[in-house]
């Protein structure tokens, strides 16, 4: 499972200097759901090292070594980054959505193929532990991601800004404004309308809206991803390009392309942003392995003095926070790649994801999915040679630590992300103004005649 130090090592030193059906099993229990949403109720894990308050370092790397995922205890190892460790935090989903998964108690059930699922109406698909002798487990895992309750019925980030930075200077090349926007027209369960909305003919799922605000030879650029319920059919999208005025329709190919730029695929958004179909799953395992889990308003934040600030500074910031006083996390490590926030010791399955597409430009994700949340905080990514190539880490703030308008959500926010290409020694950063807020994402908004109206 772990990633050959040997291989890791010679890179940073190059780059500074479906198969058949599921055996019959019991069926899960209401004590099952209690236990997928609620799997500290009888304690959290410890670990004689990686406890509350500590920092991993090169100075106890090694006895911290298995409680981290390959790609984090090569970077401590490496020097690139201290990690602090949090005091444990609970984060419980939003009650509606529990509920919907007492509901749905095995009633939902796999399809002969890959992508397809029956009987599914709200909630957590398959919230029985994995097992496995279960042939199907990476598949169900896969489903509990799609329609868990990352961001919520729908939920906009404005703004949000990705830094290019050269790992080896800290020096950023590039920086993206931008705002996003998030909406499931289907499964619903704790904002109207419940638990659809009624005009979907075309049975979408899911709409991704993203437009652009800076730089100027970006400006006006958006992005527009309907993805339908019936996971074998492909996902819609568009791209406007405010330099040529017009929407055009994105091949499918290009969801793997290098977005913007930036060392980011379409295909990786919020973790994993394509079909079920489009990967062939595997379940290697459940582990405790340190993850981003932190409380926002308790974390070291940017300040007017923030070197980031003093060489590029966010445009739209007045001294050292936003109009409403909201401050990002701040950035740390080697190039200033890694967000500077405590990790937590949780428990996660270990998801491995094969695409299907031969001419695919990774071979496999390797995902630590959060057991409680179903969000993807820590992922590791191999290239077609199947050698690693970049750690993908998304931060998740606690919703009641948080701005005013999410706490109480029970959203797992997504709040901070780097996405570390170890071959090129570069990195994008990403700092979010997350918000859970209905008003901010209509659905007109999830149009093609909004990108022609919005680029005007």
């Amino acid at each position: 499972m772990r990633i050959s130090k040997a291989v890791f090592g010679a890179v940073l030193a190059t780059a500074i200097g479906i198969g058949p059906m599921t055996a019959a099993f019991a069926a899960d229990t209401l004590d099952d759901v209690e236990n997928s949403f609620r799997p500290y109720r009888k304690g959290f894990p410890t670990h004689p090292v990686v406890k509350p308050g500590a920092v991993i370092n090169t100075s106890n790397i090694e006895q911290a070594k298995d409680a981290l995922d390959d790609s984090l205890y090569n970077f401590i190892k490496q020097g690139f980054v201290e990690m602090k460790v949090n005091e444990p935090i609970d984060f419980i989903l939003p009650e509606t959505y529990i509920e919907a998964t007492r509901k749905g108690l095995n009633k939902v059930s796999l399809g002969g193929s890959n992508g397809e699922i029956n009987g599914f109406v709200a909630g957590r698909p398959f919230p029985g532990e994995p097992k496995m002798d279960d042939p199907r487990a990476g598949e169900k895992l896969a489903w509990n991601y799609k329609y868990g309750y990352n961001w919520g019925d729908n939920a906009a980030i404005d703004p949000f800004y990705w830094k290019l930075r050269n790992a080896q200077t800290a020096s950023i090349d590039r920086m993206i404004k931008h705002e996003f926007h998030f909406l499931n027209f289907m499964h619903r369960v704790n904002q109207e309308p419940i638990p659809e909305f009624a005009d979907n003919p075309a049975q979408v799922f899911r709409g991704i809206y993203v437009r652009i605000h800076e730089p100027f030879d970006l400006k006006h650029t958006q992005l527009l991803i309907l993805r339908y319920e019936d996971d074998l059919k492909r996902d819609d999208a568009w791209l406007y390009l405010g330099f040529q005025r017009r929407v055009r329709r994105l091949a499918t190919g290009q969801v793997t392309d290098a977005f913007l730029g930036t060392d980011i695929m379409i295909e990786d958004f919020e973790g994993y942003n394509g079909r079920i179909s489009d990967f062939n799953w595997a379940y290697k395992g459940t582990s405790t392995i340190l993850e981003p889990f932190y409380k926002h308003n308790e974390e070291p934040l940017m300040k007017g003095d923030d070197p980031d600030q003093a060489t590029h500074p966010l445009s739209t910031y007045s001294g050292d926070s936003e109009p409403d006083g909201y401050q990002y996390v701040a950035f740390h490590g080697q190039g200033r790649c890694f967000p500077n926030v405590k990790y937590g010791l949780r428990k996660v399955y270990i998801l491995e994801g094969k695409p299907v597409d031969a001419g695919h430009p990774i071979s496999l994700r390797r995902m630590f999915i959060d057991a409680q949340t179903f969000t993807i905080p820590v992922q590791a990514i191999f290239d077609r040679k199947g050698d690693f190539w970049k750690a993908f880490h998304i931060g998740q703030a606690h919703p009641d630590f948080h701005l005013e308008k999410n706490k109480g959500s029970g959203v797992s926010i997504d709040d901070s992300f780097m996405l570390f290409d170890i071959q090129a020694m570069h990195c994008t950063t990403g700092q979010f103004k997350g918000q859970i807020d209905p008003s901010m994402n209509p659905p007109s908004l999830f149009t093609v005649q909004n990108m022609r109206v919005a680029g005007q």
